[in-house]
């Protein structure tokens, strides 16, 4: 994989001077823009299954995480300086537990017919969700570890269609 040498023109979040912007998409065509984020935390095995059994404590750990993913997707503006507010067409919110390594796996994916992409709040939904998980967890198990969390794959707009190079 070669790597882009980046110019000051490139970033499109500064101005000529340098300063900060937020980007003007109004010249942008409106189409549908899709992105999808994963990431996982680890945990040990009997908090796992208190997790997977419903059995925490504090109630439904995964439907508590759904809601606290969508909720982090329709904030993303507020949260991240530079992102505009969108009108969310849709969020789908998904768990893969993975007994064998006591680690669940959360995928979200947003939709919108729009000028500007989604990506950013398909990655707050599911650091969101991750933090929700171990907030709920944290009294039985404070060795979990949250990471990996990236874009898998991206729809719409001028720069087309990705996919992870490690998902094809």
């Amino acid at each position: 994989m070669t790597e882009k040498k980046f110019l000051q023109s490139d970033l499109t979040h500064f101005d000529n001077e340098g300063r900060p912007r937020m980007v003007d998409v109004t010249e942008k065509d409106i189409t549908v823009r899709e992105a999808t984020a994963r990431g996982d935390i680890s945990m040990d095995y009997n908090t796992f299954g208190l997790v997977k059994a419903g059995k925490m404590a504090k109630g439904d750990v995964l439907a508590v995480a759904q809601v606290a993913a969508i909720c982090g997707v329709k904030e993303t503006s507020r949260l991240v300086p530079m992102c505009h507010p969108l009108l969310i067409g849709g969020i789908s919110v998904n768990f893969n537990l993975d007994e064998e390594k006591s680690r669940i796996e959360v995928d979200v994916s947003v939709k919108i017919t729009g000028r500007t992409g989604v990506e950013m709040e398909a990655l707050t939904g599911v650091s969101i969700a991750l933090l929700t998980i171990y907030d709920m967890c944290k009294a039985v198990d404070k060795n979990m570890i949250i990471g990996n969390i990236r874009v898998i794959e991206k729809k719409g707009g001028c720069s087309g269609h990705f996919v992870r190079e490690d998902l094809r």
